[in-house]
């Protein structure tokens, strides 16, 4: 794996032509399958400066559905699986939440009430990791019954898109809908592909890679205001959690928020990148960065981190 980058939302302060620049990047292959029918417009990729192939991993997906349909079938089963267990888990998670905040509003000794909080947090992480694991059991299976490398709708796509990326020094992977980028990831296999490049990841695109996907919104436009954990990402970023465009849906002002999420994902920072973040990798290491915003236990917001 060669260098990652975790950008910020390029929309309103594009930083991704300069990273690819400071490369010496002269060629970029881009994924913007996250937009799905909109992939490859020009208004979901800012300007990178350098001639750009778009790989369609979106509409290569609706060509191998079309195709294939014993592994369409399989990916539909599996995707209402899914759908069906992050139901589940959003129910138990949203009745700890309720006991939760019915737990802390007794009026009992500090000391007891520090203890139950302790026990609520404990809950819900153990919840979170008892799905995480069972996304992966169910990634695993059907990544072992249907290989991509071994299913010749697949396979004639890969070809294709191994011919595309030897020609870019770089990949940029743009944001929009995250299940379905990362579902686009997986199904081509594109980690085996894109080799030693370096990777340039903003928004859906940086949660993508990460071993998580949490999704996090303090003012939804329904439903209560709980993290939940999505699904498990590409893991070719280990122990991060990252939260892209915080200004539209974190209230980092609010220290007793900032403190459970923290606390919630322990020991994995939770890195909110806004507008010009960057969080650069190298050898699976975090090696620099620059705006990024760390949430801490104590409800602060670390500015300095790495």
């Amino acid at each position: 794996m060669g260098k990652l980058f975790l950008l910020g939302p390029q929309h309103a302060q594009p930083t991704v032509a300069r990273v690819l620049a400071s490369l010496g990047a002269r060629t970029a292959a881009a994924i913007t399958a996250g937009w799905q029918e909109r992939e490859g417009e020009p208004a979901v990729l800012p300007e990178l400066g350098v001639p750009t192939v778009e790989l369609g991993l979106h509409a290569r997906a609706e060509d191998v559905f079309v195709s294939d349909s014993e592994l369409t079938a399989a990916y539909k089963a599996r995707q209402t699986r899914l759908r069906r267990m992050q139901d589940l888990y959003r129910v138990r998670l949203d009745r700890l939440n309720q006991a939760a905040y019915a737990i802390a509003l007794r009026h009992v000794e500090p000391e007891l009430l520090a203890d139950e909080a302790a026990m609520s947090l404990a809950l819900v992480r153990a919840l979170d990791r008892d799905h995480l694991a069972r996304c992966r059991a169910v990634h695993a299976a059907f990544e072992q019954a249907w290989p991509a490398a071994e299913r010749p709708s697949i396979a004639r796509h890969r070809r294709e898109l191994a011919a595309q990326l030897a020609e870019a020094d770089a990949v940029v992977i743009a944001g929009g809908h995250v299940a379905v980028l990362l579902n686009r990831l997986r199904l081509f296999d594109l980690p085996s592909l894109w080799g030693e490049r370096p990777i340039l990841a903003w928004s859906a695109g940086a949660m993508a890679l990460c071993e998580q996907v949490v999704l996090f919104h303090d003012d939804p436009p329904t439903g209560a205001p709980i993290a939940e954990v999505l699904d498990a990402g590409l893991a070719l970023v280990r122990g991060l959690v990252v939260l892209p465009n915080p200004r539209a849906r974190l209230h980092l002002g609010d220290r007793e928020r900032v403190a459970r999420f923290a606390a919630r994902f322990d020991p994995a920072p939770c890195i909110a990148l806004d507008h010009g973040a960057r969080i650069e990798l190298e050898g699976g290491r975090v090696i620099a960065g620059a705006g990024n915003q760390r949430l801490v236990g104590d409800g602060a917001i670390d500015r300095s981190w790495p």
